[in-house]
């Protein structure tokens, strides 16, 4: 699987470090209930299909980058920098 890094171009999956779902991009509250919390760190879903995942440019520019690929047929459909997508939710 390869990977476009919106700073250094396509790049191999092996170079990335995978950190989840991009809803990590929401953090609970500092001081939400250990109930909120619990779930935010130990509740995942295992969708088949198009998902959003946060990826590390671990082994290049250690930007942090969100995913938009296919789980079934592992097609990356989309790449953003993750601080680009978090200014656009924040709007």
């Amino acid at each position: 699987m390869r990977i476009t890094c919106p700073i250094c171009g396509d790049r191999d999956r092996r170079e990335y470090y995978y950190q989840g779902d991009a809803v990590a991009l929401n953090r609970p509250a500092p001081d939400a209930s250990p109930e909120v919390w619990n779930d935010y760190i130990h509740l995942r879903d295992n969708p088949a299909g198009v998902t959003r995942d946060l990826w590390q440019h671990e082994m290049g520019c250690g930007a942090w980058i969100v995913v938009t690929r296919n789980t079934v047929s592992h097609a990356i459909l989309a790449t953003a920098l993750a601080s680009d997508v978090k200014k656009g939710a924040a709007k």
